[in-house]
């Protein structure tokens, strides 16, 4: 089998459910469920794309993929540069460790996620110190390595976070991430913080970086044109669950997910002459602590029938992997993005 066909990460049954506690004793009378039996996998060296609107469940899902939050339950099988395959969910504490030289996250905001009290040869140098990979001398040249091939100058490396600008910050972020060598690489909406041109400097860093270094990417991001521009294949999520998964090409030129034309919709055409149809959704985001019965989407989709309050769709392929969680999926013609 082609190497770049291989699944490297495959999450299965994912749940993380928080709960609500009210009273003295704090007794549990329900439960938040921000990621809701959520099933996807990612080949090695491709970038998914992790859609959907704020609060749906996005940074969750990626936080417990890594166990930096513990999922509730299910499973995330990743394959080691060994070749061995482990379910994360299942391991202890030593274990975890170890593997988290290979599986690394570039976080959201670049001014919280580096310590304003460390120079960036320590906030880069750190994770070869605590995975014990280098030292003394080897840990600064490595850093030096790390801040050129992010574009940044070593000079700099005696510096503090609060010295840089918000993209020159996230290259440090980025730096870190890459300090081990990682294969798998959660992104947690890298760019969203930053201005639009220095958006793309880091796209296209990142993109250079996975072509350098073989990275396997799990991209989250709200901007759909972006997510368009980095993707191979695109995931879109709606409170705590996956609604369709597919080629980015099919996603967006042919969705087949009532909630994913909605979004699409959403994306600014670039040709003044196309005047796309706006799909305003009616309505408010279910609350995850009590979601409607049946399809979560259903009192907002202006397609729905009385079946969809009634039976849960699952996430079905309905051809060349592209998974879909509707009814009515092969009844549609929806609309999707025909150019940017």
């Amino acid at each position: 089998m082609d190497k770049q066909n291989e699944i490297l990460l495959e999450v299965k049954n994912l749940k993380k459910y928080f709960p609500i506690t009210r009273g003295v004793f704090r007794r549990v009378v329900g439960y938040v469920k921000a990621v809701d039996r959520v099933d996807l996998f990612i080949r090695q060296g491709e970038t998914l794309g992790l859609v959907g609107e704020s609060g749906c469940g996005k940074t969750t899902l990626g936080r417990s993929i890594l166990r930096l939050i513990e999922p509730t339950d299910g499973e995330v099988w990743f394959k080691t540069g060994k070749g061995k395959k482990l379910d994360i969910t299942k391991l202890e504490d030593r274990e975890i460790k170890s593997l988290r030289r290979e599986m690394r996250m570039i976080f959201q905001d670049p001014y919280a996620s580096l310590n304003p009290r460390m120079t960036v040869m320590d906030i880069v140098g750190e994770p070869l110190i605590i995975h014990k990979v280098a030292q003394g001398k080897e840990i600064e040249d490595r850093v030096r390595t790390l801040l050129k091939i992010v574009g940044l100058n070593p000079r700099y490396m005696r510096r503090y976070p609060h010295e840089f600008s918000g993209g020159q910050r996230q290259r440090i972020g980025i730096a870190r991430a890459l300090a081990l060598n990682p294969r798998l690489v959660i992104a947690d909406e890298p760019v969203s913080a930053l201005d639009v041109s220095v958006q793309a400097q880091v796209i296209n860093l990142l993109e250079n970086l996975q072509v350098q270094f073989n990275l396997t990417y799990l991209f989250i991001a709200h901007d759909l044109s972006v997510v368009y521009h980095i993707s191979n294949r695109i995931a879109v999520m709606y409170v705590g669950k996956i609604m369709e998964v597919g080629q980015a090409e099919e996603v967006y030129q042919g969705p087949r997910h009532p909630y994913t034309e909605a979004l699409m919709s959403a994306v600014p055409v670039i040709d003044p002459d196309v005047k796309p149809e706006r799909i305003l959704l009616q309505g408010d985001v279910p609350n995850p602590a009590n979601s409607p019965s049946g399809c979560t989407f259903h009192p907002r989709c202006r397609y729905a029938k009385k079946i969809c309050s009634q039976e849960e769709p699952p996430l079905e392929d309905i051809g060349d992997e592209h998974y879909v969680a509707c009814h009515f999926a092969d009844d549609f013609s929806l609309k999707g993005i025909r150019q940017f």
